[in-house]
């Protein structure tokens, strides 16, 4: 149920975020150190995704649920993806998206810049 509700949450939100302009280069990312849901292109810059899927606030909200653990943790997975792919000079950020899925249908939000780098 949790990984239908995630996949159900990152289909909405690239097709929300192609919308915005971002442009999808890479799905589940994986590497040996994990996964980046979704990494895109806006305008110049390289943007790894983080999509978090709530059905209640229960646990926290989706936004809320990056926390510094998982901060450090993409910001590994995104030195990773650079050096993989030779983009030391492209300008990146991380945005964070949350998806409700509620009785009047689901909501998509887009926090863009939602974190610094963390090491």
């Amino acid at each position: 149920m949790t990984r239908e509700l995630g996949e159900r949450g990152e289909s909405l939100a690239e097709t929300h975020l192609r919308k915005l302009g971002y442009r999808i280069v890479e799905r589940n990312y994986r590497c040996p150190l994990g996964e980046i849901d979704r990494i895109a292109v806006h305008g110049r810059t390289l943007v790894f995704l983080e999509v978090k899927a709530r059905r209640t606030a229960d646990y926290g909200g989706p936004l809320e649920a990056v926390d510094r653990r998982k901060r450090r943790k993409l910001t590994r997975l995104a030195q990773y993806y650079v050096a993989e792919k030779g983009l030391h000079d492209t300008p990146r950020r991380f945005d964070v998206v949350g998806v409700w899925f509620t009785g009047g249908g689901p909501q998509v939000e887009v926090l863009t810049n939602a974190f610094e780098a963390e090491e």
